[in-house]
């Protein structure tokens, strides 16, 4: 499970005491609402499925593949799919051999989510051993679904734009450097990345 409202508000907290740009910015937009998901296989299967397509799409060919093969829950309603099977749910060729890398990562048991490695890195490089599972995927699902506060996608474009905003940066600080500003925040990285998130959300409706 991801970081609880309590806990993302007291990272937020110690990182506004630290920093007051983070301070500025929270008083200017609030604290945002916690990112939780599921722990397991359903999730990264989720996060497959919805790749480049909205999340209606997504939700769609997740309706039509769970009625053709039954529960999604259950790797092995995967692996015994046909590719015809789903080719009819709506997968592409390419969507479906990620499906099966994670099916068989997981029946296999050389990816057991259920114990991933506690150190950060090592849980990230576990998980991209999955085809379609990249290192944002992997970073994502280790922060909203396992609660892993220091978690730091640095590659992502809105945390970039935002936390140069925060810290008034005439342009979007490159990763290399977002990861060097970042590391006076461990162990709350994943709240500021959250809390950047929030930000970016907010400030896209208002355009």
């Amino acid at each position: 499970m991801g970081l609880t409202a309590v806990q993302l508000r007291g990272a937020l907290d110690t990182l506004a005491a630290n920093e007051p740009a983070f301070a500025a910015a929270i008083a200017r937009v609030g604290y945002p609402p916690p990112r939780i998901r599921e722990r397991g296989y359903a999730t990264l299967l989720r996060t497959i499925i919805g790749q480049q397509v909205s999340v209606q799409s997504a939700q769609s060919v997740w309706n039509k593949l769970e009625s053709i093969v039954g529960s999604l829950d259950d790797p092995g309603n995967i692996t015994r799919a046909s590719d015809e099977q789903l080719r009819e749910a709506g997968m592409s060729r390419q969507k479906a051999s990620y499906a099966r890398s994670l099916a068989d990562e997981v029946t296999s048991g050389r990816l057991d989510l259920a114990n991933l490695p506690a150190d950060d890195d090592e849980a990230v490089a576990a998980l991209v051993r999955v085809k379609g599972i990249g290192r944002w995927s992997a970073e994502v699902y280790l922060l909203f679904a396992e609660g892993r506060g220091d978690i730091w996608p640095a590659g992502d474009l809105a945390v970039q734009i935002e936390v140069g905003r925060i810290l008034g940066h005439e342009t979007r600080p490159s990763e290399k450097l977002i990861r060097e500003l970042a590391e006076a925040w461990r162990p709350h990285r994943g709240a500021a990345a959250i809390f950047a998130w929030h930000q970016y959300g907010i400030g896209t409706q208002v355009i």
